[in-house]
């Protein structure tokens, strides 16, 4: 890697706390750890509380509330060479000045959240090449599954062995659980599979961690913000996941957990779609729905078969092969020039 390339400035800009969720962090974690492979250290300048701190593991990293100190990140900004913006909340007249101020602007989106300026827009999601994006002079756009950004220690995975009967379950409901799914599901596996090993994900912004001692059995293990290698071996160790349908999906894609998935955001329903189209995961509903938990159960009885686990297994795989974050940084990277100024 030149020189050049090694005083590169990159930062990226995204929002996480307890009350909103970890997933924008997540995923950039993965585009981050791809900068540093290229000999580029970029910086977080995130929109959140203090428990980002403690998910970031000493990366580069500035606390801002972006939103209401907009001079203050500009000045912060200008005159970068890239700039990725991972955001729900910002809106276009915020994506229009930083594309004004920096070189090169980078914008991961999900559901072609607003017009986007000069710069690159990546949608990784599996149904990304079908939203008709707007055809404009100065915007790339990198979309599909072959850009889905996973972190570093999912790049490499090895192959799942599947079990002829189900043994154990991962449930996994975000860093937050914003919407309390897991000590729902939990019980409803306490009552109804009792012999399952259940590793339940208890993250940072959990509310009340105590109903779910209340709740768990003598085959449950609360297994309290696994980093990143921890949740991998706990997805490989697990026959199938219930999930929300964010960030973690595509983890799960990759480890080749067959997925039973609750839609528990908006913005998620697309990406659920998605996914069951293509086979991955069993759609149990929208969290709030009366029958979720009896479809849940439904859900289960039908994965029960080993031949249906083993494909659904296999179609994860090849869809999301780990290669996303590094694709997404190579394609940046390729789009400036010497100068630092977009091809």
């Amino acid at each position: 890697m030149s020189a050049q390339s090694t005083n590169m400035q990159v930062l990226i800009i995204t929002e996480g706390s307890s009350d909103i969720g970890f997933g924008h962090i997540t995923r950039c974690t993965s585009l981050y750890q791809a900068f540093e492979k290229k000999g580029i250290i970029p910086e977080f300048i995130i929109n959140g509380d203090e428990i980002v701190n403690s998910l970031l593991n000493g990366k580069r990293c500035n606390l801002l509330d972006w939103l209401k100190n907009r001079k203050k990140l500009y000045s912060l900004v200008k005159g970068s060479n890239i700039v990725v913006i991972d955001s729900y909340l910002a809106d276009s007249d915020f994506y229009d000045d930083i594309s004004s101020i920096v070189k090169l602007s980078v914008y991961i989106d999900d559901n072609k959240r607003i017009d986007y300026p000069k710069g690159i827009v990546v949608n990784g999601t599996i149904f990304a090449e079908k939203m008709d994006y707007p055809k404009r002079e100065g915007v790339i756009y990198l979309l599909g599954s072959r850009y889905i950004p996973v972190r570093r220690e999912f790049w490499e995975v090895q192959e799942r062995r599947t079990r002829n009967s189900i043994e154990s379950v991962i449930i996994t409901f975000g860093g937050d659980d914003s919407r309390n799914m897991t000590p729902k599901v939990l019980k409803l596996l306490v009552d109804n599979y009792p012999e399952l090993t259940k590793n339940v994900i208890v993250g940072k912004g959990f509310q009340d961690i105590n109903v779910l001692e209340e709740i768990k059995d003598n085959n449950t293990n609360l297994l309290h913000y696994p980093n990143a290698e921890g949740m991998k071996n706990i997805m490989l160790e697990s026959d199938i996941a219930i999930s929300a349908a964010g960030q973690t999906l595509y983890e799960l894609a990759r480890t080749g957990v067959p997925t039973i998935a609750i839609a528990v955001a908006d913005n998620q329903l697309n990406n659920i779609k998605g996914w069951h189209k293509a086979e991955f995961i069993e759609y149990a509903g929208w969290w709030k729905d009366g029958d979720v938990l009896d479809n849940t159960l439904n859900c289960l009885k039908k994965v029960e078969k080993k031949s249906i686990r083993e494909r659904m297994s296999k179609i994860g795989c090849s869809i999301v092969d780990g290669r996303g974050a590094e694709r997404i940084v190579q394609k940046i990277l390729e789009n400036m020039n010497c100068d630092g100024k977009t091809r």
